[in-house]
């Protein structure tokens, strides 16, 4: 996963938050946005800000007291409070392929009625189940032939997470994959509510199923999918373990409009950040993963003592962790995905043995790396539903 360029944030504040926050503005019977976007404030101004926020509680009680302040300030933020009502779910499933301890499916669901989330899901080929899941949401780039669920590295990553005993579900983010294909734009000011919408429902679509175990229920990402993973675990109950990867930063917000373009870390007597978002995990197993050349690089010193004081109001500072990888950059790289595979398998009871080759390392290399083309949910085969809606739609919340 490859670092986005500096120009792609600055064309999404230019041409997608700024013209809404003038918009708020304008409308002056609304509290107007608190958008925390990018690098919002400095590295010594996000110590201080943890530094207030940790005098506000001082056992278990009041910081569960403050997350779900948390909580209800993401719901509320993107405009999830009430939830939607929930739609038939409608799930499409087809194009099986076998392979050396897994297979592959394509996917859909409805998130809303007529709209689609897409991907594939990755299964166990050994093993009756009901098997642990582990949703897999995809970052940013913008090369359309090296990007979201079709990279050789996420198809890694989901077939070993499979060949230990998971039910794998590899997810494209809004305007990405299928979505595209169809028109849908990622860019737009409402983009972080449909695709932590999507996240929610993409849960409703494993915790449905007979081979699921919905009590081992986890999510990984790096980057926005990385931002994905945390607020997913803030709001939703059901995720059991979470590792969000290169994403968890005191003082960068996410440059995207799917990770800060709504407000969600501040509005009037609110304020968060991605640290504390993170740490409304706890007490459920979650690792951070980080490295030394991103918005990341002082995980071991500030974010990480901060998520762990609050595990440690709950007796469980066992169960977060790190890794840190001051050499590398921003993406999922082999080191950062074999950490995962031994945290999920520790947590969710996952065999490692299954992946393992000769030498004793995890095995990558037997992974079949498919085309995009074989990946795409809806084809000139299997065709988009004739009551599917386009970007344009009439949403249930427009």
């Amino acid at each position: 996963m490859q670092l986005a360029p500096k120009h792609r944030i600055v064309f999404l504040m230019t041409t997608v938050l700024l013209p809404w926050c003038g918009w708020a503005a304008e409308n002056t019977e609304t509290e107007k946005p608190q958008l925390c976007v990018g690098n919002y404030q400095t590295e010594a101004q996000a110590k201080e800000q943890l530094a207030r926020f940790a005098s506000t509680y001082s056992n278990r009680s009041e910081w569960q007291q403050r997350a779900r302040q948390i909580r209800e300030g993401i719901l509320r933020g993107a405009e999830l409070t009430p939830l939607p009502k929930k739609c038939p779910l409608n799930p499409i499933v087809h194009s099986r392929r076998e392979y050396e301890g897994y297979s592959v499916e394509n996917v859909a669901f409805e998130s809303l009625p007529g709209v689609f989330v897409t991907g594939n899901l990755y299964r166990p080929t050994k093993g009756t189940g009901p098997f642990a899941a582990v949703l897999c949401p995809h970052g940013h780039w913008s090369n359309p032939n090296d990007y979201g669920r079709f990279r050789p590295d996420m198809q890694k990553r989901c077939a070993i997470f499979a060949r230990m005993g998971a039910v794998v579900f590899a997810y494209d983010m809004v305007g990405y994959g299928d979505w595209a294909n169809a028109g849908w734009d990622h860019r737009g000011p409402k983009m972080l509510k449909l695709q932590l919408w999507n996240s929610i429902r993409a849960v409703d679509y494993l915790a449905s199923r007979p081979d699921v175990d919905p009590k081992r229920i986890a999510i990984t990402g790096a980057s926005g999918g990385g931002t994905q993973s945390f607020l997913l675990a803030a709001v939703d109950d059901r995720i059991a373990v979470s590792i969000p990867v290169v994403m968890v930063s005191a003082h960068f917000f996410g440059g995207c409009v799917c990770e800060s373009g709504m407000p969600i870390h501040k509005a009037r007597n609110y304020e968060t950040s991605n640290v504390e978002i993170a740490a409304v995990a706890a007490p459920r197993p979650m690792m951070i993963i980080s490295n030394g050349k991103d918005w990341t690089k002082n995980t071991p010193e500030v974010e990480y003592p901060y998520i762990r004081n609050v595990y440690g109001l709950f007796g469980a500072a066992d169960k977060v962790e790190y890794a840190h990888f001051p050499e590398e950059g921003h993406d999922y790289g082999r080191s950062k995905r074999v950490g995962a595979y031994k945290f999920l398998a520790r947590h969710l009871g996952l065999s490692l043995a299954d992946v393992i080759d000769a030498t004793g390392a995890i095995d990558e290399d037997s992974v079949a790396i498919e085309p995009k083309d074989k990946l795409y949910v809806f084809t000139q085969d299997h065709p988009r539903p004739a009551h599917a809606v386009g970007p344009k739609a009439d949403l249930p919340w427009n």
